[in-house]
């Protein structure tokens, strides 16, 4: 198949011809991973300590009700990176190639380096693994791994620094998938990847660059396996973790394809309680969390004291949120607001307002739109999101389109400011008032007089599910290229 396009081809203008100017402001990009709204300024865990990330949302807008595109990392990232939703591009799962299923598909930060920007990444900001990052996206990426480039563009974060440091046996070896695990690392800072991501971006930005810069940083904890230093864990003192409230019988009125995805054989919430691992494991998550705002910390104090404070958008997302137990669920992979929530903040010099909120439900599908609006580049074409500039201008102002989630093919999930409304492939539903019932514990979707809402909401699922784009089992990779061909 083919594999590299000129740009000429995809219709865009080269550099010179785009009325690139110096006045064109920066774009900060910082993503994290698998981090729900346990963000203090959410107010999403009463003990989440996240100075960093409550700063940021200080300095612009906090968007309170945004959610992912799809909670699981390949789809999530592939929807906020290319503009598409999963039901239009087909990548439902991680182990679909997203180039293959889009091979013309103008990337975000390809769209920026198209329009005169200098682009460059680091850390995990497509889908982490051989393949899924894309070298025609950036002018350098930046691997913390010195052997990733030659492996096909490939950042292993999944385990500790190598050599690893000795920890105890995996916590919950009868539930381990693959790298559910969790111990306190006796290792300095310095030797954890997202310190090497979060230094790289920090000494990027203390350099002086002749034109303006899309710096996209990707952050990889809180995403499993939960290994930072210690002194993380010793924020949260083991016996005054707070856990998350679980109803017993929250399963009870729920379809059967909400069962199969609450139960699956990675997800036994009842041998963590058994075990003794309950509040181990949330104070792990906890302590990856204060360890990834403080890398964001690191990158954000190096913007601070760099020229380009003050012509900098800065964005921050997570790909998805996290159950800890909810629906007696663990992992992501469900449609429900634990799993979809995430931090979401944007602080545009000139635009936002300092400390501003917006309580809209918003998907990160408008991610890539909103900020080529922001960036005074023309709208790009192709994209499903649309450009949150009137939100960031008013928080206030209405904002009738919902939040539509999709997790595997004709799954899909919505948020509007009332409810929360849930169809699965097979047709069965959920329904949540989101005033009365912020938990999501009451299923009202059997009750005639919904009718009328359910109908109300069902106008924004997509008309078609597009078949699941190709998977990795049926390609091979070409190292050299990083580009894939059918076998």
């Amino acid at each position: 198949m083919r594999a590299w396009l000129p740009l000429a081809l995809l219709g865009l203008l080269a550099p010179a011809q785009t009325g690139f100017g110096a006045d064109k402001p920066n774009v900060l990009m910082i993503a994290v991973d698998d981090w729900n709204d346990w963000v203090a300024a959410l107010g999403g865990h009463p003990q989440v300590k996240t100075p960093n990330l409550d700063r940021l949302a200080s300095r612009g807008i906090l968007f309170t009700d945004a959610h992912t595109a799809s909670p699981l990392c390949n789809p999530s990232r592939t929807a906020v990176m290319t503009g598409r939703l999963p039901s239009r591009s087909g990548v439902y799962d991680n182990d679909q190639v997203w180039r293959t299923a889009m091979p013309d598909v103008v990337t975000l930060p390809q769209y920026f380096k198209a329009h005169g920007y200098r682009v460059e990444g680091a850390g995990k900001v497509f889908h982490h693994g051989r393949g899924f990052n894309d070298p025609r996206s950036w002018d350098n990426y930046f691997f913390w791994n010195p052997k990733a480039r030659a492996n096909a563009w490939h950042d292993d974060y999944s385990f500790p620094p190598d050599p690893e440091p000795a920890r105890p046996v995996t916590p919950m070896p009868t539930v381990s998938w693959r790298n559910f695990d969790w111990a306190p690392l006796d290792v300095a800072e310095e030797e954890m990847p997202d310190w090497k991501v979060s230094s790289w971006a920090a000494e990027f930005l203390g350099k002086k660059h002749d034109r303006p810069f899309f710096l996209a940083a990707g952050i990889f904890r809180p995403h499993i396996p939960w290994f930072v230093p210690r002194k993380y864990f010793e924020m949260y003192p083991l016996d005054e973790v707070v856990v998350p409230t679980i109803k017993e019988d929250d399963l009870a009125d729920l379809p059967p394809a909400a069962w199969k995805m609450a139960l699956n054989e990675f997800s036994r919430h009842d041998l963590l309680v058994a075990t003794g691992n309950f509040k181990k494991a949330v104070q792990a998550y906890l302590a990856c969390i204060s360890f990834a705002d403080a890398m964001a910390g690191r990158i954000l104090d190096a913007l601070e004291k760099s020229e380009y404070r003050d012509n900098t958008i800065v964005m921050l997302w997570s790909d998805h949120g996290y159950h800890l137990g909810e629906k007696w669920h663990w992992h992501k992979q469900a449609l429900w607001d634990r799993a979809t929530h995430v931090p979401f903040m944007v602080a545009a010099p000139g635009v936002t307002k300092a400390g501003s909120r917006t309580t809209q439900p918003v998907s990160l599908l408008h991610v890539y739109p909103t900020l080529a609006d922001l960036a005074g580049l023309p709208p790009p074409d192709g994209v499903d999101g649309v450009s949150l500039r009137p939100l960031l201008e008013d928080p206030n102002r209405a904002w009738e389109q919902p939040a539509l989630i999709t997790f595997l093919r004709g799954n899909h999930a919505l948020r509007s400011e009332r409810w929360s409304y849930i169809r699965y492939a097979d047709g069965g539903e959920e329904l949540y008032d989101r005033r009365q019932d912020p938990n999501e514990w009451m299923n009202l979707a059997g009750q005639a007089d919904k009718a009328p809402v359910k109908d109300k909401l069902r106008k924004w699922l997509p008309a078609a599910d597009a078949p699941d784009a190709p998977r990795m089992r049926d390609y091979s990779l070409d190292p050299a290229t990083v580009t894939w061909t059918r076998k």
